[in-house]
């Protein structure tokens, strides 16, 4: 064990390596996207949840050896028994005030003027094939993959925790001999044509805390990545993969004083949204994606909460979209909808909005019913009515309690937030949070949990 002057000096070191890395990475991302949508890289700001932004490795400035010796320090602080964090980038380091060229503010990339060349584009139905769809679609400009959950302790004390995993590509595949990674004979380890970003947030209900972190990585030297059989996706020492026979899960990630290990198993079947998973956001040419999800999944594992380890369990939903194209002109945000009711039933509604404010005709969703029977949802089969609002401590009003009904399926409920700042204030600011459902289905009374997560505001 260290003492407390060995404990600082590393602390140091991991700031100074952290900080050249940072400065390594968004260089270098700059040099290797040609969009000329900016968003900022490596950025948050104190909010009344925590946050935390990391950026981790990069591509060298110049050439290998100036990346081979920036990367010297890093190398010791791992063999010192630091493993990865001396590659990450934390939010009190020099990185806060730079800029990349490159797509990960996901709304940004969602709003682009213009299609990207040289991406394959949403266009039409097609099949899906699992374990392959749930791995990386490389052809397609962005994907992720979206995990929320609610645990409980042995005791009943409730959590709420999301872990998204999103993956943006810098260029298209199938590079042209000049851009393969070679030059002068010799390939780099250190490029990459994707890099990954990754959001891991815990409402800590009956403490009213929400914490909140964010990582960057490129796709290469194995800092983070996906690959499909068996599954798996991760980001430094986050991660969500499968075993070979995909009957069982794993979820880890740790940050800001929480750590979840989760066991988890599919209990619903996996559920294609929209037109047999082919999920049109407007009229434009490519503004769709190919959309599933895991309604139903149950888990357990432990959750650490500032070293103390619990025991939990409790029902997760998986949400998977990919594609390459944008909202429409005239589109500003969503409203998402992920309930799990108690009679086994679930339901996933997104309500796309108008710069307006209006409602867009393409929102639609999925009922899933507690045999397993999947019905699709269409914009005027929904009716949403916001009932209160909460303000953020940044300024944004978001919607803070909903009426939702589908008049086909008898079913009327509330929803309302367990907690009431679920604000992510990361690169792209968005609220997102743990809530409860109450309500009717058919005059009979119904309960449920909910995720919803609103964008745009």
């Amino acid at each position: 064990m260290r003492g407390s002057g060995g404990r600082k000096r590393g602390s140091e070191l991991r700031k100074r390596v952290s900080a050249l890395l940072a400065m390594i990475v968004l260089a270098s991302l700059a040099a290797c996207n040609g969009s000329s949508d900016t968003a900022r890289l490596g950025t948050s700001s104190p909010q009344n949840a925590a946050s935390d932004t990391s950026v981790t490795s990069g591509e060298p400035p110049a050439s290998e050896a100036a990346a081979d010796r920036a990367a010297q320090p890093a190398r010791a602080e791992h063999a010192d028994g630091a493993s990865r964090s001396a590659r990450r980038r934390r939010s009190d380091g020099a990185a806060q005030s730079s800029t990349a060229e490159v797509d990960t503010n996901r709304l940004a990339a969602l709003r682009a003027s213009t299609l990207p060349g040289g991406f394959e584009l949403v266009t039409a139905p097609r099949a899906f094939e699992f374990p392959r769809d749930h791995g990386p679609h490389p052809t397609f400009r962005h994907e992720w993959w979206y995990i929320t959950g609610h645990l409980d302790t042995p005791s009943g004390e409730p959590f709420g925790f999301e872990l998204t995993f999103f993956r943006f590509a810098l260029k298209p595949p199938n590079p042209a001999p000049a851009e393969t990674g070679v030059e002068d004979g010799m390939p780099s380890a250190w490029r990459a044509r994707q890099i990954y970003m990754a959001h891991f947030a815990v409402s800590d209900i009956d403490r009213k805390n929400f914490v909140v972190a964010e990582r960057f990585a490129r796709d290469a030297l194995g800092l983070a990545g996906a690959h499909a059989e068996p599954f798996r996706v991760s980001l430094d020492d986050w991660s969500l993969g499968a075993s070979a026979d995909g009957k069982l899960w794993r979820l880890v990630a740790a940050d800001k004083g929480y750590a979840l290990d989760l066991e988890i198993n599919p209990d619903s079947p996996f559920t294609l949204n929209g037109d047999a998973g082919f999920s049109r956001k407007s009229d434009a040419e490519g503004a769709a994606s190919y959309y599933y999800s895991i309604p139903r999944m149950s888990a357990k594992g432990t959750l650490t909460r500032d070293g103390r380890t619990f025991d939990v369990q409790g029902t997760l939903w998986l949400d998977r979209e990919w594609g390459s194209g944008a909202l429409g002109a005239d589109q500003q945000g969503w409203d998402w909808f992920a309930l799990q009711l108690d009679d086994g039933s679930a339901l996933m509604f997104y309500a796309l909005r108008k710069r307006s404010g209006q409602r867009d005709a393409h929102s639609a969703g999925t009922w899933l019913s507690p045999d397993g029977k999947a019905l699709a949802l269409a914009n005027d089969d929904v009716q949403v009515d916001v009932t209160a609002h909460w303000t953020s401590p940044h300024g944004s009003r978001y919607p803070a309690r909903w009426q939702l009904r589908v008049p086909k399926l008898d079913l009327d409920v509330n929803i309302q937030p367990r907690l009431a700042n679920q604000e992510l204030n990361t690169s792209t600011r968005y609220w997102e949070g743990a809530s409860l459902v109450k309500g009717t289905r058919a005059g009979q009374q119904i309960e449920g949990k909910a995720y919803v997560e609103l964008v745009g505001y």
